[in-house]
């Protein structure tokens, strides 16, 4: 068993909602309500889910580019909401992320060489005469030419820009990586190729990856186990061939149903979830999941169901599983 290099436990990240003339917190919006986790050295974990489940609100507090709530996130044996800001500053080498939109995430004023090498910089790890060196060598482990250096990223194509949010992250040679749904953006073909890249640069630098995604395909594509996210709560985690074999929670068996697959004479039955996933910042009592599930009884409205291991290391939080 390979040894955990993360390890989230029962992790909340509330927003506060004010209001009235004086501005008090009148209320909070549970982006994450209690998750817990693990990631080996080396695994890629998947988080899926809805949009606005809590994945990419997990993600960031685990860099701590967000303060927690409760819980804690464990990184490599240290506690990361306990260091100061220099330990921190220091442990930011170890750990990167990849955003989402790779445009936003650059300054159009920046070329690119510079923009990929300030961190090296910043952390005073090159001179500036071996940072140009040290760029190209990243550019062109990304898929990259030695004469983008110079190039604004406007420049750029979606795809290329994604590769240089990936350089980024690389340059630092970092043990973790959060990928923070960094395909959702593309086109179908360039999709594959950053994910071949994700799956190469993992091979060849041991990285451990925690892919959010809202597409399953990609996830089984690329992680080793999955975690099903509803309404800021873990719902149902388990290795990805025996999540996709053997669905056991109503939700995650709706998202399977709404897989494509490439046989056009297959027809899948596909479960359509009624309704609108309730507010963060007034969930329902029990099984959050109750308002929209098909096999909803009294008790799920009662009573929250227990998160437990059904064999397999495959877990799911239903009172029917």
């Amino acid at each position: 068993m390979s040894q955990a290099l993360i390890e989230v436990n029962d992790l909340k990240k509330y927003f506060p909602v004010r209001g009235g003339v004086f501005q008090r917190t009148v209320g909070n919006v549970k982006a994450v309500d209690g998750v817990s986790f693990s990631i080996n050295r080396g695994e890629s974990f998947g988080l899926v889910g809805e949009s606005g489940c809590g994945k990419s609100t997990i993600g960031r507090t685990i860099l701590r580019l967000l303060e927690k709530t409760d819980g804690n996130v464990i990184f490599n044996g240290q506690d990361i909401h306990d260091l100061s800001k220099s330990q921190m500053r220091g442990m930011r080498k170890k750990m990167q992320i990849v955003f989402q939109d790779p445009f936003s995430s650059l300054n159009p004023r920046i070329k690119i060489g510079e923009a990929i090498g300030e961190a090296l910089l910043d952390h005073g790890l090159v001179s500036r005469k071996e940072l140009k060196e040290r760029v190209i060598e990243t550019l062109k482990i990304c898929g990259l030419a030695d004469y983008h250096y110079d190039r604004f990223p406007h420049e750029f194509s979606g795809g290329q820009r994604q590769r240089i949010g990936i350089a980024r992250a690389l340059i630092m040679n970092p043990e973790f990586i959060v990928a923070d749904e960094p395909v959702s953006a593309l086109d179908v073909s360039i999709q594959a190729q950053i994910i071949n890249l994700l799956s190469d640069l993992q091979r060849e630098k041991q990285l451990t990856y925690l892919f959010i995604s809202h597409d399953l395909s990609v996830v089984e594509h690329l992680c080793d186990r999955i975690g099903v996210m509803y309404l800021g709560s873990m719902v149902e985690m388990a290795p990805k061939e025996e999540l996709f074999r053997n669905p056991l929670h109503p939700y995650t068996k709706a998202l399977l149903s709404a897989v494509p697959v490439p046989d056009p004479l297959y027809k899948r039955d596909r479960i359509v979830l009624k309704g609108d996933i309730p507010s963060p910042a007034n969930p329902p009592s029990g099984c959050k999941f109750h308002t929209r599930c098909p096999l909803a009884t009294d008790l799920c409205k009662q009573q929250v169901p227990e998160y437990r291991n059904m064999g397999d290391n495959h877990f799911v939080a239903c009172h029917y599983a």
